[in-house]
């Protein structure tokens, strides 16, 4: 049992290590003003910069043979703190976060996914994580 527990921590280690980097660039593309969010980050996105008052949205898509991710948490709300998003509707697959930044700082936004298994069969055991940091200036 100590050798699995073993296997699937170093399993875990070397996937969580092969989903970070950059993504597409430092900061995203502000997304377009008519949806009411400064910023739009999704799964391959790894750092964004945002000024006070401005609003994130978090889009993440599940990978193949993955469950959804969960909802994506700020790890400091006095710097982000969610807020609802009234035209959230997911497609299936798709996770929608939405984000105000209320002061400066920098924080990590943080979500996990993991295998999606049929009932009743035997399943890996490992999970992924998704970070965003995101840093918020005045």
């Amino acid at each position: 049992m100590g050798k699995f527990v073993l296997v699937a921590a170093i399993a875990l280690l070397a996937v969580a290590c092969g989903s970070a980097g950059t993504g597409g660039g430092a900061n995203p593309t502000p997304s377009p003003g008519g949806l009411g969010f400064d910023v739009t980050a999704t799964e391959k996105d790894h750092a964004v910069t945002m000024h006070a008052g401005q609003k994130l949205e978090v889009v993440l898509h599940a990978g193949n043979a993955m469950v959804n991710w969960s909802h994506p948490m700020s790890s400091d709300t006095s710097v982000l703190s969610a807020i609802v998003d009234p035209a959230a509707t997911a497609a299936r697959g798709v996770t929608l976060a939405a984000f105000e930044a209320k002061k400066s700082g920098q924080v990590q936004v943080t979500s996990t996914s993991g295998p999606l298994c049929p009932s009743g069969s035997m399943c890996p055991m490992y999970a992924i994580a998704y970070t965003l940091t995101v840093t918020v200036t005045p």
